[in-house]
């Protein structure tokens, strides 16, 4: 049954995707940077141990 659901999957069409790959990687860069600068204010300011 396995095999049959993989050679299945393998045969369906995919069309394009719904959301461009560039918008979904734009969208991960921009939370990470945030995120890089939250952290950057967060210890702003402080001695280092």
């Amino acid at each position: 049954m396995l095999s049959s659901l993989t050679v299945l999957a393998a045969e369906a069409e995919h069309g394009d995707p719904v959301i461009s790959p560039f918008v979904v990687g734009g969208i991960a860069l921009a939370l990470l940077l945030v995120l890089l600068l939250a952290v950057v204010s967060f210890g702003g300011g402080r001695e280092h141990s």
